[in-house]
């Protein structure tokens, strides 16, 4: 691939508007697919805010009614907020676009990024973005009193965790040793060229979460690069490492169309 531009928009005192950084987004994706930039990459810090991909069903969003912005990525709910890294790589790809290659080429990056910092990360078949895995099932501590073969989450539909009490919460999942997610990705291709990406949690606080069903998933919870290593990360401190990790995967990649079966197409 053509070398990567950084973009780094705004963090901490300057982080920014999600509104804002969305048509930065599409002022980018357009000048991008008329060849006007290059491959772009933006990185910024949002204030706190819940945004709902395509998929997000209405149960899984803040039972307070607390504002959610509804986009045009794909996957369901997640938070953005301060203590989290996000970038918008915008880049154009051959098509059909492989958006499967696409998404492990970010995890691919942000798991070197997160190895570079002592953290062993991997990736969940079935489940995007970056995990930090848990205990195996029989080694993990019972919930309320009530063995794992019991755990409500896995046997019944209308079990909701938001009304259950902090051991059920999203943000305590590493207590219970159960897999938690540190980088969510969502993405967006329109006419060959991609849009939004990933939000890598650097150290913010988890509870954000705990309104919400993060992406959906009710029996695993969310951490952060801070919580796992049991001390004070910066998002200054992990940007140049996420910018090198970036510009080595995607620099080096060959992106391929996606393959299409001719028999079923």
């Amino acid at each position: 691939m053509s070398e990567l531009r950084f973009v780094r928009m705004g963090f901490g005192a300057e982080a920014v508007d999600y509104r804002v950084a969305w048509d930065e987004q599409r002022r980018v994706h357009a000048a991008r697919f008329a060849d006007e930039v290059p491959d772009t990459v933006i990185l910024l810090e949002h204030p706190p805010v819940y945004t709902a991909g395509r998929r997000t069903e209405e149960g899984e969003r803040p039972l307070d009614g607390t504002p959610v912005i509804d986009v045009d990525r794909g996957g369901k709910i997640t938070w953005h907020g301060p203590g989290q890294l996000v970038g918008y790589p915008i880049q154009k790809l051959p098509r059909p676009v492989d958006v499967v290659a696409h998404v492990r080429r970010l995890e691919e990056a942000l798991i070197r990024t997160c190895a570079e910092f002592g953290l062993e990360t991997t990736r969940v078949e079935g489940r995007s973005g970056v995990w930090v895995l848990g205990d195996p099932v029989e080694r993990r501590p019972a919930l309320g009193g009530l063995s794992l073969d019991f755990d409500p989450r896995l046997h019944d539909e209308e079990f909701d965790p938001r009304l259950n009490g902090p051991e059920y919460a999203p943000s305590n999942a590493g207590q219970r040793r159960e897999d938690r997610k540190i980088a969510a990705i969502g993405i967006r291709v329109a006419k060959g060229v991609t849009m939004h990406g990933f939000s890598f949690n650097v150290n913010p606080d988890n509870q954000w979460f705990d309104r919400i069903i993060p992406c959906g998933i009710r029996d695993a919870g969310v951490t952060s690069l801070a919580n796992e290593l049991g001390r004070d990360v910066t998002v200054g401190e992990v940007l140049p490492v996420v910018e090198r990790h970036l510009r080595d995967v995607l620099e080096n990649a060959e992106p391929k169309p996606r393959e299409i079966d001719r028999a079923t197409a």
